[in-house]
């Protein structure tokens, strides 16, 4: 589970990460509720405007930011976007301890935060592929998914406490202070240890990602399953938020609900540390299971009861965003993969400016009910958009030998192709993916008419 520590780059990667993640979540507590009860009066509408300024730049910036990751040092520049957030998170701290923040400067550093992010999620997702070796990558990004939601059972529950008890503004000046492990990480670590960047022959073309995921259906149905789910399901600050006032509970108690969303979290990013190989299947069976805990929750009569549930759809959640993180970073061609991320971020990202706002609307005119319900739909037909997929492209069959048994034939790892041809064009690499599909197509066949399983 824990194999990628056995890398010095690593273990300080995932320290600083901890920490930074743990302000980082504070800090989102914060903003939601300063908005959400400071500058409004309970304005779900208005927090998922803030959510949409915040979330929107990957959405719009995603050719720039993934060219970008792919064309500078990837280490260099994530020091430039965590000094950038640092500038960021003081300066909206001394405006509210101030006393003069308002809701068009908060959206208006929201959309700041947004485009610094923007830079810096592809540049970090692509960054861990530099850290450890390939074969440690999956189980490198399910970790860094740990590190991320352990943050989110301590950050919320220590956030809420802290605006009770001295401010929502110093809570942004304890998040700047985090910033300075993950600077501090980067600055420590031995460059002569990370592993060489894959470069591709000629110009690097901005287009080339989006060329390379549209002839890729395996890619194509990942990123929808997780759009669908990023846009109406994981609007958990609204959630939460609305849920928390609905059942008389204050800032205290929202945080708590956070981080019981990262009990089961924790529990899925770890599961899918033990895991060998990301799994398309997995990424489908996890939609549905977020689906049905997500509707499960909204029918909980009580706080306590709505805080047991999320526990499963935190698991879900994260099983989902893990495992297709893991899915798109081991079967990317590595030349392109800053540029791949980056869609597959704003997609996440991205997909919160669509949703965000609906869910706000419908939490404001029909109850928060209404609006996790809508979410956990969402996570139903992304889990059916999977499984169209797998009949479609004739993964599902019958079991040889068993008469009511059927098998999910999976897509063999890219990495082989990847390792012998890195520097070839995306023409010539889809080219070759789709050969050896047909070569191995060709092979089932001959299997099945020598009566071979």
């Amino acid at each position: 589970m824990f194999r990628s520590f056995a890398s010095y780059n690593y273990r300080i990667w995932f320290l600083g990460a901890l920490i930074s993640n743990v302000g980082g979540w504070m800090q989102s507590t914060a903003q939601d509720w300063v908005v959400l009860t400071e500058l409004t009066n309970n304005d779900a509408t208005a927090m998922g405007a803030t959510m949409a300024l915040q979330f929107g730049p990957p959405l719009v910036l995603v050719s720039v930011t993934g060219w970008v990751a792919d064309r500078f040092d990837r280490r260099r520049l994530l020091v430039v976007t965590q000094s950038a957030l640092l500038l960021l998170a003081l300066a909206v701290g001394a405006l509210l301890l101030a006393g003069v923040m308002t809701l068009p400067l908060m959206l208006l550093f929201a959309l700041g935060f947004g485009i610094a992010n923007a830079f810096d999620s592809p540049a970090r997702q692509a960054f861990v592929s530099d850290v450890v070796e390939r074969r440690y990558a999956a189980n490198a990004v399910a970790l860094n998914s740990a590190s991320f939601n352990m943050a989110r059972l301590i950050g919320p529950a220590v956030g809420g406490v802290l605006i009770v008890a001295v401010g929502s503004g110093w809570v942004f000046f304890l998040n700047a202070a985090t910033f300075l492990a993950m600077i501090v990480a980067l600055l420590a670590m031995r460059t002569r240890e990370l592993v060489p960047r894959v470069r591709r022959q000629g110009a690097a073309r901005l287009a080339d990602g989006f060329r390379y995921v549209s002839r890729r259906p395996d890619l194509m149905v990942a990123f929808a399953m997780v759009f669908l789910v990023g846009a109406f399901g994981m609007n958990f600050p609204i959630f939460a938020s609305t849920m928390a006032l609905e059942f008389g509970r204050q800032a205290d108690g929202y945080g708590v609900l956070s981080s019981v969303l990262a009990i089961g979290s924790l529990a899925g990013a770890l599961l899918a540390a033990r895991r060998e190989r990301a799994r398309l299947r997995i990424v489908m069976f996890a939609a549905g299971g977020f689906g049905v805990a997500s509707i499960v929750s909204a029918m909980m009569p009580s706080y306590w009861t709505y805080a047991a549930v999320l526990v499963f759809v935190g698991f879900g959640t994260v099983t989902m965003l893990t495992t297709a993180n893991g899915y798109v970073q081991t079967n990317s061609d590595p030349a392109l993969r800053g540029r791949v991320l980056a869609l597959y971020m704003a997609v996440i990202m991205g997909s919160t400016p669509i949703g965000a706002p609906i869910a706000g609307w419908v939490a404001d005119t029909f109850g928060p009910r209404a609006a996790i319900t809508l979410g956990g739909i969402a996570g139903l037909v992304a889990c059916l958009i999977g499984l169209a997929w797998v009949l479609r492209s004739g993964r599902l069959h019958r079991e040889s030998g068993n008469r009511f048994g059927v098998a999910l034939e999976e897509t063999r790892p890219l990495e082989i192709i990847t390792q012998a041809t890195p520097t070839v064009a995306p023409e010539e690499f889809s080219d070759q993916v789709a050969q050896t599909t047909a070569i191995r197509m060709d092979e089932d066949d001959e299997r099945m008419a020598d009566g071979r399983p």
